[in-house]
């Protein structure tokens, strides 16, 4: 389990996530924080290991207040990259540490660009080869008692319920599973959705955790979940790839959603959706014409 930190202000969330994650399937967790190396700059010329020596900046300490808060029950390990970029290094971090799975935050921000979810998320959902887990922190509750799950189908809710069950572990929460009927679901598709998640988050690793379930409808999905999500402390969208679909789990709902609720948000990918086809739909869905 490999958790990448960069901001001092999200590490204790992100090494917590990547605690439970790995608490559930019983690994270790790994925190890793990256160097950069840029190509023009005088370091370059420094081996990797005297750069992370002398020069690293707060790297080190930003590693150890990391450790300091991680999980007493999960065995952790930390580590430097030295890269040109962060992505390249999460990537490489992921690569040496054969890593089943990926912790990253996320900032929204609401300036337009050409990148979805911010270049070096874009990066690392087109090329990650793991599970992957985008985490926008919000407003810090008093303990978590409900983690809220849209699901539209596809291979990301496998993720996606599985990362909200390890949370509700530790927390003693329950997992609220939901599904939206409008014009383009109706209710037989939105209950075999619902049936699909709970099928796997019965198949999650893990402790067995409290669930409910259940259908809303309305003509935007996006305000149907704002007010569904009033009554929970995290969402978690599972990215998916099913057409129409797409536009609802990977898109604009979960960028609508976050920008108007003050709670945790995490948008879970699946180790198998590597290759670039989930960001450039994205991408297309999201560009003006």
């Amino acid at each position: 389990m490999l958790v990448a930190v960069g901001n001092p202000d999200r590490a204790e969330q992100l090494v917590r996530t990547a605690g439970d994650l790995a608490r559930a399937s019983d690994s270790p967790v790994k925190i890793a924080s990256v160097v950069v190396k840029s190509h023009d700059s005088p370091f370059s010329v420094y081996s990797d290991e005297t750069i992370i020596d002398q020069y690293a900046g707060n790297s080190r300490e930003l590693l150890d207040r990391a450790i300091a808060v991680a999980p007493d029950d999960v065995t952790v390990d930390d580590a430097q990259v030295v890269s040109h970029s962060v992505s390249e290094g999460i990537l490489a971090a992921v690569e040496q540490t054969n890593a089943r799975a990926l912790v990253v935050g996320w900032q929204a921000r609401g300036s337009r660009t050409d990148a979805v979810l911010g270049s070096t998320i874009d990066r690392l959902i087109e090329r990650a080869p793991c599970d992957l887990y985008v985490e926008r922190i919000g407003h810090e509750a008093n303990g978590v008692d409900s983690i809220l799950v849209p699901v539209a189908g596809g291979p990301h809710v496998r993720p996606a319920v599985r990362v909200a069950a390890a949370i509700a572990a530790r927390n003693d929460a329950t997992v609220h599973l939901a599904s939206v009927v409008d014009r383009e679901t109706d209710s037989t598709a939105a209950g075999e959705y619902i049936d699909q998640a709970r099928d796997a988050l019965e198949d999650a690793t893990g402790p067995p955790v409290r669930s409910e379930s259940a259908t809303y409808a309305g003509n935007d999905v996006a305000t149907e979940l704002l007010a569904v999500a009033a009554d929970h402390d995290i969402i978690v969208f599972g990215a998916t790839r099913q057409g129409a679909l797409q536009r609802r789990l990977v898109g604009t709902i979960p960028r609508t959603v976050t920008r108007q609720t003050d709670k945790t948000v995490i948008l879970a990918r699946d180790g198998d959706a590597v290759g670039g086809s989930v960001l450039t739909q994205i991408r297309q869905l999201l560009t003006p014409s």
